[in-house]
């Protein structure tokens, strides 16, 4: 299924013919040096299935990101529930996004992530977006700012479900956008 497109780029569901891929960007060092562990095998085949069910069931979750003129998948963006109680009201919804290496720095991330955004205000109505990421994950907060997110300093936390071995990995900046704002009133 496809969600949508933009000049370069198709967001859709996952195909089984991205596993690799998907394998790739979560077993990526460069890629997944803000988070705690790279992922095995099977911990992404399992992320990717619950993936795919939620956007099944929701129409929200992290789309697969594939060249337009290609077809050939590149990483995903989506917008989904932030799940992080106690930290975000229920219901509140985050963009993501995470490409494979060589395809950084083509502006793809920030192309998709505005399409997202398009569809949460224009078409969802949600009332606010937020992204949240490791204060020094430079790449990431620059495509927040790229993006019209605006930083929101009293939001930032330490991620609870950052383990103790990693305390530089704990503390997050938030950058939200508000529909109202998205409208320019």
């Amino acid at each position: 299924m496809i969600l949508r497109g933009t000049p370069r780029l198709i967001l859709r569901e996952w195909r089984k013919t991205d596993r690799d891929l998907f394998r790739e960007i979560n077993a990526d060092p460069k890629v997944m040096e803000f988070f705690p562990t790279a992922r095995s095998h099977a911990e992404s085949d399992a992320a990717l299935e619950r993936i795919n069910d939620m956007i099944r069931a929701t129409g929200f979750g992290f789309y697969a990101l594939e060249l337009r003129e290609t077809a050939e998948p590149i990483g995903f963006c989506g917008i989904a529930p932030a799940n992080l109680e106690g930290i975000f009201p229920l219901g509140t919804m985050e963009i993501g996004w995470r490409l494979a290496t060589r395809f950084w720095g083509h502006g793809y991330v920030t192309e998709a992530a505005k399409s997202m955004l398009a569809m949460a205000f224009d078409e969802k109505k949600k009332p606010e977006i937020v992204s949240f990421a490791v204060r020094d994950n430079l790449r990431s907060v620059s495509v927040m700012k790229r993006i019209g997110l605006i930083r929101d300093p009293s939001r930032d936390f330490d991620h609870p479900r950052v383990p103790e071995t990693h305390p530089h990995l704990k503390p997050h900046v938030t950058y939200a956008l508000t529909l109202d704002r998205w409208l320019g009133k």
